[in-house]
């Protein structure tokens, strides 16, 4: 199998060292899911959906949970809530990195999925996804907040990529110390490739 196809799953402690192995037939474990990607763009809400239809696990969008309608932010207070509620049952899916309210949440998950899609793929899609819908609301806010891109975000998504790749594998590697499931997908084909081979 070629090195793109490969899928990254670490499974438990490994003496520091990732243990890396196939998703297999039938080996379904996955209940309580975070979904986490390097950037905006990474593809983080389609790979939920998808992999909600295939587990049949409800997701839940954190940018749904954030925004009103109007781009009009809850309070933290509200969206912390909102966030332990939704980590409160037996399994679900939640997309979305949000960092500083990770504690509301990460607790809860026995599997990450994390998207480490290159950086000119992550600028393509989200000006792909601002020419898409515009003047549309992508399904996972709700309504009322039209899709809207300025040259700060996109900035903010070159400058700031490297250092955010960089914390999010250490805290990766935080999770796998603790024996949870961690997933790490870097392209198209596989993320293809594991949502193919998952059966359970």
């Amino acid at each position: 199998m070629t090195r793109e196809a490969e899928l990254f799953i670490i499974r438990g402690k490994s003496g520091g060292c990732p243990r890396h192995s196939f998703m297999k037939k039938g080996d379904c474990k996955m209940k309580r899911i975070l979904i986490l990607g390097v950037s905006a763009g990474a593809g983080k809400s389609t790979f939920a959906r998808q992999l909600g239809e295939k587990l049949d696990i409800q997701v839940c969008y954190l940018d749904g949970l954030n925004f009103k309608e109007g781009w009009e932010e809850v309070t933290r207070e509200s969206f912390e809530e909102a966030q332990r509620e939704a980590a409160s049952g037996d399994k679900w899916i939640i997309e979305g990195n949000y960092s500083s309210t990770l504690a509301c949440r990460e607790d809860r998950a026995d599997t990450i999925i994390y998207l480490e899609l290159p950086l000119a793929l992550c600028l393509y899609r989200v000006m792909k996804r601002r020419i898409r819908y515009h003047g549309k609301t992508r399904h996972e806010l709700g309504g009322g907040c039209p899709e809207k891109l300025d040259r700060q975000f996109v900035r903010y998504i070159i400058t700031t990529y490297a250092r955010r790749k960089k914390s999010m594998r250490k805290r990766l590697a935080h999770y796998q110390q603790e024996g949870r499931t961690v997933v790490t997908l870097q392209s198209r084909r596989e993320i293809r490739e594991f949502l193919r081979r998952l059966d359970c």
